[in-house]
């Protein structure tokens, strides 16, 4: 193998011509960007914003990424190796290696301005799995975080917050059907009935979240549901407690039923978001050979002019 060559004037020039490998990089970013417009508007690399956004990139969008990366890196890889310095005295495998090594050095500052530039855009991608994790740490208590918020929902007048266990809790106060009058019209209720129904709702709710958070609902806890139902529906206090047991049964399957979907959600969420990590991983390590191809394609066309610039002369 033959050593590599170097004279005392070339040892003293910089390997690195960081002006070419800057300008290459701006290239290659500019580009990027612009490609990355074209491809939303033409809608080849748009994802989803539903669903947590747990869609994993089509084939297009691929496709669309790897052009992206043969496009601006080949640019940049190109740009850099053309405009870097002349190594006079320098063996042709040193100029190859340096060549590369300008091609790389671009496609690394192109993709590091490129990840600053669209640091949002790259969150909203890769953040399926962050946002629907979040979402499974809500379900696990989904009625404790409603209870919470319950009081101060309904206790401001005006308020357009809404309890997701006022439902249930509707359900539990809702009073048996009136006996008919002489008249046939069906009787009034009691003027008492509507009175501390509010505050009734608020303490149904927390008795709910916290049942809903242990798992079970306390013996102490359904006897007084039991009877605060029966004084306010008129049942008696077996049919009230019966109640109870139906409702707290329905809110419960409803609270399962919101885990397994937010589970599922970050289940789905986290393959998407390693399909799409994987698929960008191979469309940067291509633009990153790319790049370093295009440099080395570069400098022997700068060289080349060089030479029969001499020669014409």
């Amino acid at each position: 193998m033959q050593a590599t060559q170097l004279s005392v004037s070339d040892l003293n020039q910089p390997g690195v011509s960081w002006g070419a490998v800057i300008a290459g990089a701006a290239a290659a970013a500019a580009l990027s960007f612009i490609l990355l417009i074209l491809g939303v508007g033409l809608g080849l690399s748009s994802v989803s914003p539903w669903s947590f956004n747990a869609t994993a990139i089509g084939v297009s969008t691929i496709a669309w990424l790897a052009f992206m990366q043969l496009a601006a890196s080949g640019i940049g890889g190109y740009m850099a190796g053309r405009l870097r310095a002349k190594w006079s005295s320098v063996h042709t495998d040193e100029v190859h290696f340096r060549d590369t090594a300008h091609g790389l050095l671009a496609w690394a500052v192109a993709t590091l301005l490129t990840v600053a530039l669209l640091a949002g855009g790259t969150r909203a991608v890769l953040s399926g799995a962050i946002d629907a994790g979040t979402g499974v740490a809500a379900a696990v208590a989904p009625a404790a975080a409603a209870g919470a918020g319950a009081a101060a929902s309904n206790a401001s007048e005006g308020s357009s917050g809404v309890n997701p266990l006022d439902y249930f809790s509707d359900m539990l106060m809702r009073s048996a059907p009136a006996p008919a009058t002489a008249t046939g019209a069906p009787a009034m209720p009691a003027a008492d009935a509507p009175v501390n129904a509010a505050d009734q709702r608020v303490e149904i709710g927390r008795i709910f979240a916290s049942s809903l958070s242990n798992g079970t609902l306390a013996a102490d806890d359904r006897a007084y549901l039991g009877q605060v139902v029966a004084k306010r529906t008129g049942l008696t206090q077996a049919e009230a407690e019966a109640r109870v047991d139906a409702v707290y049964g329905r809110a419960s399957k409803a609270a399962a039923d919101a885990k397994a979907k937010a589970q599922q959600a970050a289940e789905t969420a986290r393959k998407a978001g390693a399909h799409t990590a994987l698929w960008m991983f191979v469309a940067l390590l291509l633009g990153a050979f790319v790049a370093a191809l295009a440099a080395t394609f570069g400098g022997r066309q700068r060289d080349h002019e060089r030479v029969l610039r001499h020669v014409s002369i």
